[in-house]
């Protein structure tokens, strides 16, 4: 009876064991790790894939990713376009739907919340890759406490846009650039000599950095410190709003869409953009030029945001291989020289930059120049609530005249309520 026993006890435990291997999700053959390379994983059984992406040149290349993907592995991608700052939101609702994408494009400075909200998987396919040959910044901001998520696909700032018709070299500092648009401006008839969106924190951020502001401390990462009312950041606010003689206009009336009609029309002498607005001022035959940012009053330039545009894989998919795998093609050095031929949006990876297409590029060296002037977005999920005090502080001292420390205390002052109250 004892041995009876034995041979049961011993049958039940080979059964459980086997039963478990069973569950086991990872499909069979599969790597652990990155240690292997990525083209000997395999998709699941009848995976298909839908991916979200901005409408245009970035839609135009996931399009063409997707094709490619389907020819290598069989696999059907859809491309559905939703703007990459929508994307996160837009999931939280179609991800427990089930109608979500697999893949989607995500600005790094969502990356925290987005992480926060249980919304992303890992990235453990690419992990090595990434991490060896990506530029730190990029690795940087689509890491959160360790964990790599993102798939970079583009590295980006913003800087001075010039015409060549009007101007023959740009402006090396706002001194100039002031001196020339006093001549130039004539808003009766949208005359400007220097345009940008105003209201927007993410391109008026520059000007307060370049005197030393900063979101948080310790690089971006400490919620605790918030140095938007910091001395410096009040210095770089009232040459801010010391602008507004050469752009004397409320900013609803100065706002992007207003300032990119404007200099497509050859009537904004110069702007601040970023490199997304290459190609439509290619199409429309524009003759302009690019710079880096003037230098400011105190000899800096202006330390404009950078952000790293970055593909993340659904925790909500029902492939997940498949997922990582066509993030991780999509993020290959082959697939991003194609997206910068499509985009003319810089590929975040070390070893491209000595490729002719770029470096012999007279459209992506000044970006590459004001880059190295450029602070990182924060991407701790508390940056979420301070796009919008900073905006409705900028907003006020410009158009109302309030006084630049009592508009960014008060912006410090709601956004530390906000994060308390997380």
């Amino acid at each position: 009876m004892r041995r009876f026993f034995s041979l049961l006890l011993v049958l039940v435990l080979v059964v459980s064991f086997t039963a478990c291997r069973r569950e086991d999700p990872k499909p069979v053959d599969q790597p652990d790790t990155d240690k292997q390379a990525a083209d000997k994983w395999v998709p699941e059984e009848g995976a298909t894939l839908l991916v979200w992406e901005a409408e245009g040149p970035e839609g135009e290349f996931m399009e063409y990713v997707g094709q490619k993907f389907y020819e290598k592995y069989g696999v059907k991608v859809t491309y559905q376009p939703v703007g990459h700052t929508e994307s996160r939101e837009k999931l939280s609702l179609d991800g427990p739907a089930g109608v979500g994408a697999d893949v989607f494009a995500i600005p790094h400075d969502q990356m925290g919340l987005t992480v926060a909200m249980g919304l992303v998987l890992p990235n453990t396919i690419a992990k090595d890759r990434i991490t060896n040959d990506f530029m730190q910044a990029a690795v940087d901001g689509v890491t959160m406490d360790g964990i790599l998520y993102g798939f970079p696909t583009g590295i980006e700032t913003y800087l001075l846009f010039y015409n060549r018709d009007i101007l023959d070299a740009p402006p090396t500092t706002f001194e100039e650039l002031i001196e020339f648009a006093r001549e130039y401006n004539n808003p009766v008839e949208n005359r400007f000599g220097l345009m940008w969106d105003v209201g927007n924190a993410y391109f008026s951020h520059g000007f307060i950095a370049g005197f030393g502001g900063y979101v948080f401390g310790d690089g971006g990462t400490n919620k605790n410190e918030v140095g938007l009312n910091s001395p410096g950041a009040v210095e770089g606010a009232e040459f801010f709003v010391s602008l507004k003689e050469i752009l004397p206009l409320n900013s609803a009336d100065a706002n992007y869409a207003v300032m990119d009609g404007l200099f497509a029309e050859g009537k904004a002498a110069t702007i601040i953009n970023g490199p997304w607005a290459v190609q439509a001022y290619i199409d429309v035959g524009l003759n302009f030029g690019l710079a880096p940012m003037p230098l400011l009053p105190n000899g800096e330039r202006p330390a404009t945001f950078s952000g790293i545009r970055t593909l993340v894989v659904s925790s909500f998919t029902k492939y997940p291989i498949a997922a990582q795998m066509f993030a991780d093609f999509a993020t290959s050095n082959e697939m991003l020289l194609k997206r910068f031929e499509i985009t003319k949006q810089i590929p975040p990876v070390k070893a491209l930059m000595d490729e002719e297409i770029i470096k012999g590029n007279e459209l992506v060296v000044p970006f590459l120049e004001q880059a190295q002037h450029a602070v990182p977005m924060p991407s701790i999920p508390q940056m979420d609530v301070v796009w919008g005090p900073y905006g409705t502080a900028l907003t006020v001292m410009w158009n109302d005249g309030v006084d630049p420390q009592e508009s960014l205390d008060d912006a410090v002052a709601t956004i530390e309520a906000a994060i308390a109250a997380q």
